[in-house]
Parts: structure tokens; sequence; C-alpha cells
């Protein structure tokens, strides 16, 4: 960059600790350009008479509001907005409030002529199991508002399903399944370019691709289907994401969008591919307030996944904060048709989640058919630990006890540290 090329500071607006927001934090500061991670501790906005007043001041932000895993997301997308009055911001605050809403992100893509799945919402139970008529069996039900596959089961048809779950909307949705072995597509997109796809792959016992959930993933950006790739470009536009990963299948009658993700994860991209969105993002960034980036340095770049703690990181963060858990925890159980508060037993010799087949009968939850490997029957549930919410596919076991109707086991605690002197209430030594 010459002398006389501005230096561009870029503000990337993240209140979770992730590997991405400091990937991309990385990357600016790998193309000679400054970043600042907005985080909770380092935003300041001053309104007065005479303007808008950031600090820190920045010249552009990108958006990495993780929305789905928020407490408060209308406050934090006022946040956001409050930013793209005053600078341009990447993926635009209205374009992510349709993104973070599957069935608005389906009404969206539908209007503009995207091929999407057929899917039915209803704010009442019985007009959303009247529309069950139109839909074959099984059926995926989702929560409209969820991520790494959280709130998504499989249903029967026979079984009944509930218009909200957990306090959250939810819709029914075609079951979409042309391959032996479940896998879908995943698309990254950055600029209105394809910087990388991926297929991936259920693991063993599941139908769901998510690689949050242990499933595989495969490059394809070489040998990328020129329809898919021109679908998820659609998709993207129609949304107004200045960068998405777009989640395509294959049906009978082409490919159609399942979900277009304005904040999706980099590993598994990087995994399959070896190249990281986070380079075109901060690049992108840059030329959107009036930067220059060598072209030649994005490619090496891109290379790599940085997502070590940025010299930028607010002095309060640490990396990778790691929820802690005891031996006993309480927990939130959910299923198709409901939550229960229960007494979860923290098993580290265990490799899978059992639960008591009572339990999950209350909680409307059985075993998909789709699935049929010769294993014992599991269930899928969305389990609130230690206030992160997690999808597990649970064992059904008899010799589960109503005490402790749960039993997590190393399948779900990857994302935990177990402190076995804490008691049920955290109290050590309980």
């Amino acid at each position: 960059m010459g002398g006389d090329e501005p230096t561009v500071t870029v503000g990337i607006l993240g209140f979770h600790d992730s590997r991405e927001t400091k990937a991309i934090s990385n990357a600016v500061r790998a193309l000679g350009h400054e970043a600042v991670w907005l985080h909770e501790e380092a935003v300041g906005i001053d309104v007065s008479p005479s303007g808008v007043a950031l600090d820190p001041d920045v010249d552009v932000v990108v958006n990495r509001l993780l929305l789905s895993k928020s407490t408060s997301p209308l406050e934090d997308l006022s946040i956001a907005s409050c930013y793209a009055a005053v600078r341009p911001v990447l993926n635009d605050p209205r374009s992510v409030l349709f993104a973070v809403h599957k069935h608005a992100t389906g009404s969206r893509l539908a209007a503009a002529g995207v091929p999407v799945p057929h899917t039915y919402m209803a704010t009442a139970d019985a007009r959303l199991n009247a529309a069950r008529e139109g839909f074959g069996t099984p059926v995926v039900y989702k929560t409209a508002v969820g991520t790494n596959g959280g709130g998504t089961w499989l249903v029967d048809h026979d079984r009944a399903v509930s218009a909200t779950v957990d306090g959250r909307r939810a819709f029914i949705q075609e079951y979409v399944d042309a391959s032996e072995r479940h896998r879908d597509l995943r698309i990254y997109i950055v600029d209105d370019e394809v910087v990388g796809a991926m297929y991936r792959y259920a693991p063993a016992g599941d139908w769901r691709t998510n690689v949050a959930l242990g499933g595989d993933v495969e490059d394809a950006t070489e040998e990328l289907p020129p329809e898919a790739a021109g679908t998820a470009l659609r998709a993207a536009r129609a949304l107004g994401l200045d960068y998405a990963g777009v989640d395509l299948i294959e049906s009978d009658d082409g490919w159609v969008v399942l979900e277009v993700n304005p904040t999706a994860g980099f590993r598994g991209l990087f995994r399959a591919t070896g190249r990281s969105p986070a380079a075109a993002i901060a690049r992108l960034a840059i030329e959107r307030a009036g930067g220059r980036v060598d072209p030649a340095l994005v490619e090496r770049v891109e290379r790599s996944l940085d997502g070590t703690r940025p010299a930028d990181a607010p002095s309060g963060i640490r990396d990778e904060r790691v929820p802690v858990v005891g031996h006993a925890e309480r927990v939130t159980v959910t299923g198709v048709s409901g939550s229960k508060a229960v007494l979860a037993r923290i098993d580290t010799a265990a490799s899978t989640t059992r639960i008591d087949p009572r339990l999950a009968a209350d909680l409307g939850t059985e075993p998909p058919d789709v699935v049929d490997d010769g294993a014992p029957p599991r269930v899928d549930i969305v389990v609130e630990l230690a206030g992160e919410r997690r999808t597990v596919t649970a064992v059904l076991d008899e010799d589960v006890g109503p005490e402790t109707p749960l039993r997590i086991g190393r399948d779900l605690l990857r994302d935990y540290y177990v402190d076995v002197r804490r008691g049920v209430r955290g109290d050590a030594g309980d």
C-alpha cells in the first residue's frame, strides 16, 4: 500500500467471542489496515444536535452480531442500525432482519423467484396442524430463529406440533432428501462472488448436516454445479446481503435454498477448502470505505484462518470462553411439543447423551423413520445448559431414572469445562 493511500479503520461488531470475529479483525490488519473489535465493552455512540459521533471512530462496520444466540436480539440489531445511520455497514441491519428469521427468508426468496422448499407458518396450533395435510411425511419442524441445527426436528404425519417451541415461533417445511447419504451444499458468498463451497454430510444416525453437530465436509468449490452457484448468488442478492453462507439441497426439480446465514461460521469451510472467507470480507470492508487492497495479498491471507486473540480485542475478553458445569446441573430440555426443566447428570464417561423415554414422550419427541441404521432409538432435543442452547441426538434409555432423566455425555460436553467439585447450584465442594 502506497504512502498516499488512506488507511481504513474497520469496526467488527460482535458481542460473542467467536473465532470468525477474531479472524476478520486479524485479516484486516494482515491486509495493511486498522481493525477495532466493537464488543459490548467497546461501543459508544454519541447523538446530539450537532450529529452522531462514534467512540471509537471507525470508517466502516462489519456486522457479525449472532442474533440467533442473543438474549436481546432487537436491542443488538438496533445498535447496528445506529452505525448504519452514519457509516457503511456490511450486512445492513434491515437485510439481516430478514435473514435471521428462516420463514421470513423463505418469503423474501420466494417473492424474488428463488426456489425454496414448501413451508408453512401459523400463529395458532390448530391452523399449523391443519396445514400438515398439504405436506408429505416426515415433515421438517423448525423454530423460525435458530442456529447450528438447534430447534430442528423430523416428525411423522400423525405427530401434532405447536406453533411455538420454548417461546419461539415455529413452522413446518417439506422434507427434501434426494441422496442416499443425507447431505446439503453450503456456498459462501462475499460481494456477489463465490469464495468457497462444500458438501456437508450428516453424521451417523442423524439427518442434519450442520458441522457443529459433527457432520463431515467435502470441498465442492472447483466442481460447483452452475445451477447451484447461480441460485446461491440470487439468494444473497434477494436478501441484500454483502456476505452469507447459503445452504442448498438438490431436489428432483433442481437446487432449492434451505437457509441463508448472514453470520455463517468459517471453520467447516476452511477445513474443506483451505480458504477462509475472512480475507474477502475484510477486503470488501476496506474497499467499501474507500481503501485499497493488493489482490495478491488477499489470496495469501485467505489461506489461513487466524482466530487468535487480536491486538484490538477489549481488555476484558478472553479467548473462547468455556462455560463451566458441575457433576449435576439443572437444565431446560426442549422437544417438539414443549420444554421441561429437569436435573441432569453430567457423565464424562459416556460418549452419547441419554434420555429417559418418559421425558422424551413428555416433550413430544420420537425417533425419525428416515434414520434406520440398526442403532438404539434416538431423539433430537435442545438442551439449555449453563446459559447455552445446544442440539443433541439423545439415546432413549430405560435405565435413566426419573430423578435425573437426562444423562449428558461427551457429545454435548465438548463445548464445556466440567468441574466435579461444583454442586448443582455451583457451590464448590457441594
